[in-house]
């Protein structure tokens, strides 16, 4: 494991939360019509000025999801649960990516999209807390399957839009990737 590498990309990792949520409420802010109970998040990805920072933000921040992936990779090396970590969290950036560059206007496959992207957050989640706990951090792992848990439970309520439960399930994966970008920042050697 390069050390130098998992720190400088876990940086990524905090940044890229910020970043979308950045992103996200700005494009709610050039949108009046916008409602969190009326609309899903991908609304802000059909047309117009809104349209426009909305998914070039979340195509930026599918990048650095991909950057901050990679530090996942160079964290785990030679560990094939880390590996599969790696990849569901690679996943992750590619699915946001395409759902920026496929919006809704693209037709079924933007959901297509959406869902492998909201199923994927809790799995890279939970295969990166079982990572930690056979590395013997238990009380990280833990905290990695609450956040998981929490990317799965605003769907299990039916909503008349999806808006809130994509936000929920967004924070909770952002809040476990800022913490997991965090802990690497300050790796000192192997794990």
């Amino acid at each position: 494991m390069n050390v130098k590498l998992v720190r400088l990309f876990g940086w990524f990792g905090i940044i890229s939360p910020i970043f979308g949520f950045a992103v996200i409420f700005g494009a709610i802010g050039t949108a009046p019509w916008f409602s969190w109970t009326g609309n899903a998040l991908s609304d802000l990805g059909v047309s117009g000025w809104t349209s426009i920072l909305f998914n070039s933000g979340l195509q930026m921040t599918a990048a650095v999801m991909a950057i901050f992936s990679l530090g996942i990779y160079e964290l785990t090396k030679g560990d094939r649960l880390g590996r599969a970590a790696f990849v569901l969290s690679f996943s992750n950036a590619l699915f946001l990516a395409l759902l920026a560059f496929l919006p809704e206007t693209a037709g079924p496959i933007h959901r297509d999209m959406s869902v492998s992207f909201f199923m994927s957050l809790p799995l890279s989640q939970l295969v990166m807390a079982l990572y930690m706990r056979r590395r013997g951090m238990f009380r990280f792992s833990y905290f990695m399957v609450a956040t998981a848990i929490v990317s799965i439970l605003p769907w299990i309520p039916r909503w008349e839009a999806v808006a809130i439960p994509e936000a929920l399930a967004a924070l909770a994966a952002g809040i476990w990737m800022a913490a997991l970008g965090y802990w690497m920042t300050r790796v000192k050697d192997e794990v």
